[in-house]
């Protein structure tokens, strides 16, 4: 059975459509959603959402934000979100040399919070746009890779 997933931003509705399970970025952890679930509503952090589709799966990075699970529906409102689609590999590598220049620039990750999560969503970006090109690696693939 599928459960309806929307993707909200400030600036638009990334999609909305059913899916057979969403994994998403809690701030405690990576959490599954299949239809049924228990309602819940928590915030998001950086990192990956993959919605599953059969044998499908559909990248998106979102920079955090909250989600509300109801038993048939799942409602992100995210800070920033991009389908793997969207991105464009070298834009996404020029911002992030721009977010380690300024944590470096900042002498210490904890002087500039704001430095260190750019840095993190950069990162994220070139992860979720290199799983959606053709020559993306096989095999796993840990957040501390350094893409």
């Amino acid at each position: 059975m599928a459960i309806l997933v929307d993707i909200v931003t400030p600036e638009r509705r990334l999609l909305s459509q059913e899916v057979d399970m969403v994994t998403l970025p809690g701030i405690d952890g990576q959490m599954g959603v299949l239809r049924g679930h228990a309602p819940l509503l928590t915030a998001l952090d950086v990192g990956e959402i993959v919605l599953h589709k059969g044998n499908d799966k559909q990248f998106i990075a979102v920079g955090g934000g909250v989600v509300e699970v109801r038993p048939d529906k799942v409602t992100i409102l995210a800070q920033s979100a991009e389908q793997a689609t969207e991105i464009n590999i070298q834009r996404a590598e020029e911002a992030r040399e721009r977010a380690r220049a300024s944590v470096e620039a900042s002498g210490s990750q904890k002087n500039d919070p704001a430095a260190v999560t750019a840095l993190r969503y950069s990162n994220l970006r070139l992860k979720v746009a290199r799983r959606h090109a053709p020559h993306h690696r096989t095999g796993p693939q840990f957040e501390d890779d350094k893409p």
